[in-house]
């Protein structure tokens, strides 16, 4: 097979492999389709050929979808390096924020834009006066239907099985139609307001389940992760109201005797800080990782590249310039 692949190598026709990246990052004929600007019968003819150079069916029916073969899973990721390093020397791009007048679409929960968006706001202004920013309010914990689709450029939040799910794969050896990047680490505390009568530095598992709960739930579900955890140990709280967000929940339980859960860096962004009570949960939960997710068709393009690079720059300044 080998010996095969060196002689037809030759005569190859690098448009195959573009087709077969696209195939492979969209798990279907007709997205590639749609995305090369060709019809599905050539894509269909594409990979025929593909497949008679390389000797291997690459893609098999399953269901209402395609499943990559073994060899296409380790052969992706090099097609994909290669079709990327290709690009940026034959078609350099050059990105003039100064000039540009791109839009983008960000998704992100409150809390999170509480943090990045004023400081993106200054960098815009000296920087690329003409770029335009459109934010979505995040209302999943698994974004990728949204980037994949084309509606959102760059999702911003907490995605635990998303990236689970992502390294899971990877270490099986199968390549990722999306890319993430580590932006900042928190943690979640609990809320309540100064002079509750639960306000004391620590509180028990059995207060803090039996009080009434404010559940901040971006879906609109009546449980969360946080109601995961005590599960996961036993344990029920109790969720008498559920909104969509942060502020929102800030705002409730500085007038009410509610409790919530909130992002301990977000506190000081709602402006009453100095009314609100906060302590450590009394049981564990995971580490607060708040993380840019995107599509790999994006992955390369100058505007992004320098759209992702700027807004880790703002939170590295905004969190580890606070010692956060």
């Amino acid at each position: 097979m080998i010996e095969a692949i060196q002689t037809n190598f030759r005569t190859l026709d690098l448009n195959l492999l573009r087709v077969f990246d696209e195939v492979m990052a969209e798990r279907s004929l007709t997205k590639a389709a749609r995305n090369l600007s060709i019809t599905q019968p050539a894509v269909s003819n594409a990979l025929r050929r593909l497949r008679e150079t390389l000797g291997d069916d690459l893609v098999r029916r399953d269901g209402h979808g395609i499943a990559p073969t073994p060899f296409a899973l380790t052969l992706w990721p090099n097609v994909r390096e290669a079709l990327d390093q290709l690009q940026a020397a034959l078609v350099p791009q050059h990105f003039v924020p100064k000039e540009a007048r791109n839009s983008f679409v960000l998704a992100m929960a409150d809390a999170t834009a509480a943090e990045l968006m004023g400081g993106l706001a200054q960098k815009l202004e000296h920087q690329a006066p003409n770029i335009s920013v459109r934010v979505l309010p995040l209302t999943t914990r698994d974004p990728r239907a949204l980037l994949e689709n084309g509606g959102v450029d760059l999702a911003l939040g907490y995605f635990p099985a998303v990236l689970a799910d992502l390294t899971a794969r990877a270490q099986s050896g199968e390549a990722m139609a999306f890319e993430h990047h580590r932006l900042y680490d928190g943690e979640y505390v609990c809320v309540m307001r100064k002079g509750h009568p639960l306000a004391q530095a620590n509180i028990s598992l059995d207060n803090f389940c039996n009080a009434r709960h404010l559940l901040v739930s971006f879906s609109g579900r009546p449980y969360g992760f946080i109601d995961e955890a005590l599960a996961s140990i036993g344990k029920q709280r109790r969720v008498v109201m559920t909104v969509n967000q942060f502020f929102t929940a800030g705002r409730m339980v500085v007038n009410s005797d509610l409790l919530t859960v909130l992002p301990r860096h977000f506190v000081p962004t709602t402006g009453i800080s100095e009314e609100l009570f906060l302590c450590d949960l009394p049981f564990k939960v995971p580490t607060l990782h708040v993380d840019a997710l995107w599509h790999r068709r994006k992955h390369a393009q100058s505007d992004h590249v320098w759209l992702r690079d700027l807004l880790i720059n703002i939170a590295h300044d905004a969190f580890d310039g606070l010692g956060r």
